[in-house]
């Protein structure tokens, strides 16, 4: 592995918890932008959003992104699940690396979410389970384009954690 693989999809649908088994697999560094993000502030994700904005937050998240790219080590990053609709992000990750989007349906998301899940990404805190379905189901339609720019999709929702692993690790790294 020669260059960055990032992992891109909706957040809850598994990038940190694949990403690190990756890393571990093919033995590169695995990098979290959300927990770079929090590292670099001091503040949770959270945090971020309720005191400084979504726009702050996307800006501090693209430095997290600049950085990683100028490090030229080859590493397996899991983004946060906007950082991709950003600006050119997408473009940027495709330009310097290898994107995968992990693609998983609202409801398979939803199963795999925990209270603690929920309660650290902003955007879902309070919503009942049937609006965390139907909130997640709209937002994930309006991200779709961007995901699916990625170079490679796959379906997760049917899929162990070793199923994803192996079907990255067949696909051109």
């Amino acid at each position: 592995m020669l260059k960055p693989l990032f992992l891109v999809g909706y957040m809850g649908c598994g990038k940190s918890t694949v990403g690190r088994k990756l890393a571990r697999r093919l033995g590169v560094p695995f990098v979290d932008t959300d927990a770079a993000v929090e590292a670099r502030e001091g503040a949770s994700v959270a945090d971020l959003f309720r005191y400084e904005g979504e726009e702050r937050f996307r800006e501090i998240e693209r430095a997290v992104l600049e950085e990683t790219l100028a490090s030229g080590t080859p590493a397996v990053v899991s983004t946060g699940g906007g950082l991709p609709i950003w600006r050119d992000n997408m473009a940027r990750m495709n330009a310097a690396g290898t994107t995968v989007y992990l693609r998983r349906s609202a409801a398979g998301i939803a199963a795999r979410l925990t209270p603690y899940g929920r309660r650290k990404r902003p955007r879902l805190c309070g919503l009942s389970d049937a609006e965390l379905t139907a909130f997640m189901t709209r937002d994930m339609a309006d991200r779709e384009p961007f995901y699916a720019a990625a170079r490679r999709t796959i379906d997760c929702d049917a899929l162990t954690d070793e199923e994803i692993l192996d079907a990255i690790a067949q696909s051109e790294l």
